[in-house]
This record gives C-alpha cells, structure tokens and sequence, in this order.
C-alpha cells in the first residue's frame, strides 16, 4: 500500500490514484477550497507534494485550455501540472460543470503526477504547522534519502528558455514592460494583456538591460525555491535599482527585491499558501485579502533605510510587500493576480502601469 511518508519518520496511509509511480518533493499544505486547476498548474510549487485541506477536491472536473495569447491561457496557470504528487481526502469521481471534458484523477494520469486521497489531511496538516514542511515520499516503503538533490535551486527548470514578445489582442498597446519570468503564473499575463501592456518575456538569467529591447518598466516574477539561489536574477534586480525605471516585483520577485536591496530572507516554518490571507496596507491602513503561495519571506529588521514594510499579514504580522521611500520601486509577496482567490489587490497592476 502507498503511503506518504515523511521524513520525520511520520506516516500516513491513504489509496493511491493517478499516475502510478512514485515521487519525491517538501510536503506543504494550501488552504483553497477552489482552484486547484490553478494551484496545480503553478509553477511556484515545483518540487513539491501539496497537500489539500479542503475535504473534496475534483467535483469541477478539468476544462478545456484556452489560449488568450500565445503561451497565455485563460484558466491554466502554465501549460502542465509543476507539482511532484498530491494529497487530499476524497476525490471527487463525477464532476458537474458545463465546461468541464475530463476528471481529476485522469488530468493527474495524464501529466504523470502521482496522487494519494482517504488521507486524514486534517491531521496531517496539524503535523506540518507543528514541524514544519519537510521532505517527504508518496511510495510504498520510506524513502532511504530525503536530501532535495536541487537544494532548492528551482527556477531554472521553470523558466522560459528563450526571450518572447506577447502584445494584447485587443485595443491600443499602451507601455511595455521587461518580465523577468522565473515561473510566472498565466494570470500576471492576463493583467498586463487585458490592460493594453505589451510584455517582452525573459528568461531568469537574462538581464534586459544588456539586450536591444526598449521598455517601461521592470518586473519581476513570482517563482519555486530558495531566493537566494536564484542569483543571476538578483543581480538583474542589483542592475534595476541603478537604473531610471520603475520596478514592481510579485512573491519570489518580493524576495529578490529585499536581497538585491540589501537585505536578507528567510524560511518560514510552514508558509502561506491558500487564497484567504489577510494583509494590511500600513500607509493607508486599508485591509485586503489574498491569494498566496511562499514558504520564504523577507526579514524586516534587514532593509536598509531608503526601503520600508508596505504590507503586513494581518495573522502573523510577516512581511507583505516593500518599497522604496522615494523611487517607484515596490513589490508584494501576495498574489495580486489572485487566480485563484479574491480580486482585491488588482490594483497594483493599475498602480505599477501609472508610473511607466
């Protein structure tokens, strides 16, 4: 019988579905009740199982991709699944929805991710939150070796491989934007795209400055793994800072923000992944909720003084977002795309195009 085994000798039983093989990855947790097309399909959980709180997962089926632009689609965060296996407490076998064509445990077999259900996840996300997310194995006997052989060097295998331009389909193309994508979701796409943006997309190891193209702006994008590992992206960001031009930057881009400023980061103990955050904006004191997924975050008592704390988790009082007290230079470790979760933080985008 498969079982998920941890690597504190911890295990849980459950029946295994989808593909039938064995994997793996840092057991963490997402508190969604939707959205798992999404939460699957983000390239942030690469090198990871997740683990689904929700009871029921897989009564919405899966859809059909749609393309809004090329390499954008309008459901799917990315064009696979990214995660190494899955754990929940029941699938759902019949789905309801108008638009769905295939159902979980098949979309899992399909993109050969192993899956375990009849899993007491409830317990088993008590365990996390006391221990913290560490290694663990979908496979019938403990794994022998639980070392992440990447050391949590995961952007390279999520970026792209080549620079691309994507213009919107619709209306007049307003600014430009240089993306730094070191596994960006579809959903920041969307944003740009539906606001008239045109985006040159860059891998993670390219520096747009040392390129042709000409652009607005600089962002930079959310992503798997230890901040710090993604060096050559922190010294593009080392690179922004001098430069004329406004930089917004979105979870791991939050991350990079705070190191190439200066600054460093540092694990959490089981993170924040789910889509009912609550943050503060500390200089309008407004509240919102968001969509989140990280298990690093910036330590606030090392900015240096030409940066300050934007936003604060409203639960455990982590860093939110930072930004520069006088350039137009910020960043959240929140997803404002949401995809999936609540819409409140979309105004960034609106407040990032303002200053190109």
């Amino acid at each position: 019988m498969k079982k998920l085994h941890l690597a504190s000798g911890d295990s849980f039983s459950g029946t295994a579905f989808g593909a039938d093989k064995d994997c793996l990855g840092e057991v963490v947790f997402t508190t969604g009740m939707t959205g798992y097309l999404e939460t699957l399909t983000d390239p942030s959980y690469y090198g990871q199982i997740v683990v689904f709180t929700f009871p029921l997962i897989g009564n919405y089926g899966v859809f059909d991709p749609k393309q809004m632009a090329p390499g954008v689609d309008e459901t799917y965060e990315s064009q696979k699944i990214w995660v190494r296996g899955v754990v929940l407490s029941e699938w759902s076998e019949e789905f309801s929805h108008h638009q769905a064509f295939q159902d979980f445990s098949a979309w899992l077999k399909k993109n050969e991710i192993p899956a375990l259900c009849k899993v007491d996840t409830r317990e088993l996300t008590k365990t996390l939150r006391e221990s913290g997310c560490i290694m663990g194995s979908l496979s019938e006997k403990p794994a022998t070796d639980y070392t992440d052989t990447l050391a949590g060097r995961y952007v390279p295998e999520v970026t792209p491989n080549e620079t691309t331009v994507i213009e919107p389909t619709k209306g007049n193309i307003g600014k430009t934007v240089a993306f730094v994508d070191c596994g960006a979701k579809n959903g920041i796409f969307r944003n740009f795209l539906e606001r008239g943006v045109k985006v040159i997309r860059f891998p993670f190891d390219v520096n747009p400055f040392d390129t042709d193209y000409e652009f607005d702006g600089i962002f930079f994008s959310n992503g798997p793994g230890d901040p710090e590992t993604v060096t050559e992206t922190i010294e593009t960001m080392k690179v922004a800072l001098e430069k004329d031009k406004p930089i917004f930057g979105i979870c791991l881009g939050n991350q990079m923000l705070g190191l190439a400023a200066g600054g460093t980061t540092e694990k959490m103990k089981y993170g924040h992944r789910g889509v009912n955050q609550p943050v503060e904006d500390l200089e309008t004191r407004h509240c919102i909720v968001t969509t989140q997924n990280h298990g690093y975050v910036v330590s606030e008592d090392t900015l240096p003084k030409d940066y300050k704390v934007w936003f604060k988790n409203l639960n455990d009082g982590s860093v939110e977002g930072i930004k520069h007290v006088s350039k137009p230079i910020f960043a959240v470790q929140f997803h404002p795309e949401a995809c999936a979760g609540p819409e409140d933080a979309q105004y960034l985008f609106d407040d990032f195009i303002k200053t190109l």
